[in-house]
């Protein structure tokens, strides 16, 4: 690893890390991100759902969410096992590259721990996926849990804490999920390293600011929170 390499690595690592910090705990330009603001429509959809007796739509609604966790886990776990694929296949791929100067610089030590690096990223990203889809789970049991809307006048403080247990579980699953799908997007972006940490740099910083961008100032977050800054 050069100079550059590892500048380029770490410069990867402190972007992700600011970048998850603005998007789910502080504000940019004080700016509400979209994940915060779909965390209170969350919050909405499940008390409406408290007062409603029949709750299929809610429940084909925590089915959709399942569902597309799951096809990001199995996505992520296909990924990593390309990432080994490619590590057993390192003396082809880097024979390859090595015919093409302006394209591929480095050793071959360097090229497999780049790829270890790609598998730490997908392996991060399923276990995300993982605990993601097992909590969607846990929300689907405590919706089911929750009151009918009968019997929410009987102990309405009761059905107010059933509805938060199940509004905590639901954005608590959302967030593990925004942060596997967080590192696959930031995967692309790693992938510019297996050129030259420069266009690591640009790549990465380029993926941030496609991101930055539809968490702050994206249509989407204009249809669901712009009337609140």
């Amino acid at each position: 690893m050069s100079t550059p390499d590892l500048i380029a690595l770490a410069l990867f690592i402190a972007l992700w890390m600011a970048y998850s910090f603005i998007t789910d705990r502080a504000r940019f330009f004080d700016r509400v991100s979209l994940t915060r603001a779909m965390s209170s429509q969350r919050a909405v959809w499940i008390r409406n759902a408290m007062h409603r007796d029949l709750r299929m739509i809610d429940t084909q609604i925590m089915a959709g969410l399942q569902n597309g966790t799951a096809f990001f886990a199995s996505t992520s776990l296909l990924a990593l096992g390309s990432c080994f694929a490619l590590l057993g296949a390192t003396e082809q791929v880097f024979a390859i590259f090595s015919d093409l100067p302006y394209f591929f610089r480095g050793s071959r030590a360097g090229f497999e721990l780049k790829v270890g690096g790609l598998a730490i990223i997908f392996g991060y990203a399923f276990f995300k996926f993982g605990w993601s889809y097992r909590l969607f789970n846990y929300c689907t049991i405590l919706l089911g849990a929750m009151p009918m809307s009968g019997d929410v006048h009987k102990d309405p403080a009761g059905a107010d804490l059933a509805a938060d247990k199940v509004i905590r579980m639901n954005i608590l699953a959302a967030k593990h999920f925004n942060k596997g799908l967080r590192a696959i997007f930031l995967s692309i972006g790693y992938l510019g390293w297996f050129v030259s940490p420069y266009l690591f740099i640009l790549t990465t910083a380029g993926i941030v600011v496609v991101l930055i961008r539809r968490q702050f100032y994206s249509e989407a977050r204009l249809a669901v929170l712009e009337r609140l800054d």
